[in-house]
């Protein structure tokens, strides 16, 4: 009893962290279009052959198209300004997802698994929206040795092993397809310390200078997204895109 309620006071520090960094992120911030990231070249060819689709958590930085997506975030002012460009979007939660068993043909959750207490739940979730034979796009941080005072500031609560992170996709009946290194971190670590700094003492000069500097500047020079079939080598990767397939379900021998 006691270890179940030490769990659920986790979840809920875990969520306030979260809400409250990204509440005051997101009020601040502007949309970014989804062509304008890395991303767009494979979504567009995923987009293409999905009419029922679904983005968790995408905040202000969606990477499925505005119209005939689905949007689900925690976040008030993320979900609000999704809603003033017309997008679909609601509140709520990747372990409680508000749709039926398959109900999409592509879902797509970037940086989210990595942020809730129970992530047995949140891939179960994914899992059970998700219909067989069809697309999840996921991509999470990877090595708990490379975690860093960033991961704390963000309101991550874990980074993978690659080999529990395949293992969890496996058992949640996703095969990956392809994969590829993402993220847009800077890789110096005292120029992430000084951009934390700046959000907690100068938040309203930082805001500015990510709106009008920085996320400008890191949209225009990102790589191209190099996806590989199958699963990269992980070894030093801090992040990973996957491009994961339901399996389809099993037929009973007639």
């Amino acid at each position: 009893m006691e270890q179940a309620q030490r769990g659920a006071d986790q979840a809920s520090d875990l969520l306030e962290v979260n809400r409250s960094f990204y509440d005051a992120l997101w009020r601040d911030t502007s949309l970014v279009e989804p062509h304008r990231f890395n991303t767009w070249p494979l979504v567009s060819s995923l987009v293409s052959k999905s009419q029922r689709r679904l983005e968790v958590a995408p905040g202000l930085r969606p990477r499925l198209p505005l119209e005939g997506t689905h949007f689900l975030d925690a976040s008030a002012p993320a979900v609000a300004k999704l809603r003033d460009r017309g997008a679909d979007a609601v509140r709520g939660s990747v372990t409680e997802l508000p749709f039926a068993d398959g109900a999409f043909d592509l879902v797509c959750a970037l940086d989210i698994v990595e942020h809730v207490e129970d992530d047995d739940k949140a891939w179960s979730e994914l899992a059970r929206v998700t219909a067989a034979g069809t697309i999840l796009l996921v991509s999470v941080p990877l090595h708990p040795s490379h975690w860093t005072a960033f991961d704390d500031f963000v309101g991550h609560r874990r980074r993978y092993e690659p080999d529990r992170l395949l293992a969890r996709l496996a058992q949640s009946g996703f095969s990956v397809e392809r994969s590829a290194i993402f993220g847009m971190q800077p890789k110096s670590s005292r120029l992430v310390d000084l951009g934390m700094w700046f959000l907690v003492h100068r938040r309203k000069r930082a805001m500015w200078c990510y709106n009008n500097l920085f996320m400008p500047l890191g949209v225009h020079f990102q790589r191209k997204l190099l996806l590989a079939p199958g699963m990269i080598d992980m070894d030093g990767v801090d992040e990973v895109l996957l491009v994961c397939r339901k399996r389809l379900l099993a037929t009973a021998p007639e």
